[in-house]
């Protein structure tokens, strides 16, 4: 099946945040009165590591459920004022991104957070033409690991068959959105959250050092 469309995750596959979200995550904690040492803490922290990749308000649903609102805020707030000079490109994702359009493939950005920290971090680095479709959960659009970011880009590309669409994530949450969706290739890469052993239990078709390595199997 020839590739029309790569679907890729942000922070930890095409984008190095440098620890930004467990930075972001302990000031979310602290504002909805986690204490700062000990086991609650401890097991808040554990569950985000767990959970990398889901979208930020579900997650904080989970843990803090009446105050995960709260908690969002004050993670999407820490964040955002962390993004300039915290985030920068996976080496060789920019190449990535050129060599695949130059093939005829179209480019999905998705994200676990919300749409405007999204835009904040493609504004930072200067990526607002890399992308046909840039997707965050929202209304009718559930985060991962529901296959709907993948599904949506789908639509949204006009690509007409599942199995013609690409998925790239460093989570075991982008690995399992990917094969609920039915994409024909679902790859896991080495660059953020999750190690080898963990992406191959998820169920990845490939597992790569970094998105470097991405177009020879979709192009060949």
């Amino acid at each position: 099946m020839r590739i029309e469309l790569a679907v890729f995750d942000m922070a930890g596959t095409v984008v190095s945040d440098d620890g930004l979200v467990l930075r972001s995550f302990e000031e979310a904690a602290t504002a909805v009165g986690v204490p700062a040492e000990g086991a609650e803490r401890d097991a808040a922290r554990r569950y985000v590591l767990d959970t990398m990749g889901q979208s930020k308000i579900a997650v904080f649903t989970h843990l803090f459920g009446g105050r995960a609102e709260e908690a969002n805020a004050a993670f999407e707030k820490a964040y955002e004022s962390l993004i300039d000079g915290g985030v920068r490109p996976i080496a060789g994702a920019a190449e990535t991104f050129s060599s695949l359009r130059d093939a005829g493939v179209r480019i999905a950005l998705t994200t676990g957070f919300s749409s405007a920290t999204q835009h904040r971090i493609l504004d930072a680095l200067g990526w607002q033409d890399v992308a046909d479709v840039v997707l965050a959960p929202g209304a009718g659009v559930r985060g991962r690991p529901s296959p709907d970011l993948v599904l949506t880009a789908l639509m949204r590309a006009g690509v007409d068959d599942v199995r013609h669409v690409a998925v790239a994530g460093d989570t075991a949450s982008d690995i399992a959105t990917g094969l609920k969706a039915g994409a024909g290739v679902v790859a896991g890469v080495l660059t953020g959250a999750h190690d080898a052993q963990t992406l191959r239990e998820a169920g990845a078709t490939h597992v790569l050092d970094s998105v470097a390595d991405l177009p020879p199997i979709l192009l060949s």
